[in-house]
């Protein structure tokens, strides 16, 4: 394999190593139309991936998120189980990267309880090391990173985020982090390239690659 780059390894989780993003967009319809009988634009929700539900809801309807975030949930936990997948050769990428003894684990806008559902849906066997639960401040802030760096032990070990929205990028740049976009996920590819990630990867064997050569 090579000798490792980057001694630790931090993923994004939706869009990123489970494919959820089908789920979550049907969450966010689901949700609005129930709560407030809109019908959102899918490329608006698609835009909206990767930040939290709060964070999402209170851009535009403040006065609704408790009850849209209830909604939401309640629908995400009802489909989950036939609507989350992980991305082919994902689940033997992370095996490898253990085996190499490359420390991994998520920084996720997810909270707690659904990103380890997620996880255990899409059969990856992957730590939530950090959820939005544990953090004031989520991204394209560095805390969740940086958190998710001290707990796998790895603070100042050279250390990549592996993402598929700008706000992960964003959130690598300012951990001090490297950053690897991918491009099976919620962002577009041109806009991803545009934000100069230390690497690209447009399938898990080029992910593989980076990650392990």
């Amino acid at each position: 394999m090579g000798t490792a780059r980057w001694r630790c390894v931090i993923f994004d989780l939706d869009g990123t190593v489970a494919d959820t993003i089908g789920l979550i967009i049907a969450c966010y319809r689901h949700a609005l139309k129930t709560v407030l009988g809109v019908e959102p634009d899918p490329q608006e929700v698609r835009s909206w991936i990767g930040r939290t539900l709060q964070d999402s809801f209170a851009a535009h309807w403040p006065e609704h998120v408790d009850e849209l975030i209830e909604v939401y949930r309640a629908w995400n936990r009802a489909h989950t189980p036939t609507m989350v997948t992980a991305f082919p050769g994902m689940a033997e990428l992370l095996a490898d990267l253990a085996a190499a003894g490359i420390a991994s684990g998520t920084a996720t806008s997810k909270g707690r309880e659904v990103a380890v559902r997620t996880l255990a849906v899409a059969g990856l066997d992957l730590p939530v090391t950090v959820a939005a639960d544990d953090t004031s401040s989520h991204k394209p802030a560095p805390e969740p990173l940086l958190l998710a760096q001290e707990r796998l032990g790895m603070t100042g070990v050279p250390t990549v985020y592996v993402g598929d929205a700008l706000g992960d990028i964003q959130a690598a740049r300012a951990a001090g982090m490297d950053a690897i976009a991918v491009t099976w996920g919620a962002g577009e590819p041109d806009a991803l390239v545009a934000a100069a990630p230390t690497a690209l990867a447009s399938t898990v064997d080029e992910l593989r690659a980076l990650l392990l050569n």
